[in-house]
């Protein structure tokens, strides 16, 4: 593993105990040492949305939906993610280009960041409590059904999904 792909893996262990961390702290508030990165996210032009979740496992998570490969490239290269980055150290980021294998057409895209916390850790070069750090990239496919919303953001197009809300949400309402 590079330093640089360390450096990587690193921010986004970040990236989990931030969102574990604004969990614990109102919309808004103040992070401390964190950097707002759910503030940094929607401040980029393309990202759709962003949720916060943890599993039952204790994974936690971020999602990000955006909206094309180049908003993606526009977080990557965010001063909030290049910040991140900073803190770990240069590296060699010669050998591999950010989203090099997503054609540029690509979209809307989801970005799953998923951590999972442990006692000590686990990896040699990463001083984080970590057993498992992920970055993975999802485009939709085309259909689904929704009643009344759905878990992505409604910008987020997905060809051939149906609406199946009626257009009086009235419970008990004939």
């Amino acid at each position: 593993m590079t330093r640089r792909t360390l450096s990587g893996v690193t921010a986004l262990a970040v990236l989990g105990v931030a969102a574990a961390v604004a969990w614990t702290q109102p919309e808004g508030g103040a992070r401390g040492p964190i950097p707002d990165l759910v503030g940094g996210l929607k401040q980029v032009r393309g990202c759709l949305g962003v949720e916060l979740a943890s599993t039952r496992g204790g994974k936690q998570l971020i999602f990000a939906w955006f909206e094309d490969k180049q908003a993606v490239q526009r977080w990557y290269y965010s001063d909030t993610h290049m910040g991140i980055m900073d803190v770990f150290g240069p590296g060699d980021d010669a050998a591999t280009k950010p989203l090099s294998h997503v054609p540029d057409d690509a979209g809307p895209i989801m970005v799953v960041v998923s951590m999972t916390p442990s006692n000590e850790p686990a990896f040699r070069g990463l001083d984080m409590p970590v057993s498992q750090i992920a970055v993975e990239l999802y485009e939709p496919l085309p259909g689904g059904v929704f009643l009344g919303g759905r878990f992505a953001p409604k910008d987020a197009k997905v060809p051939h999904m149906k609406d199946l809300t009626p257009s009086n949400t009235s419970v008990g309402r004939p």
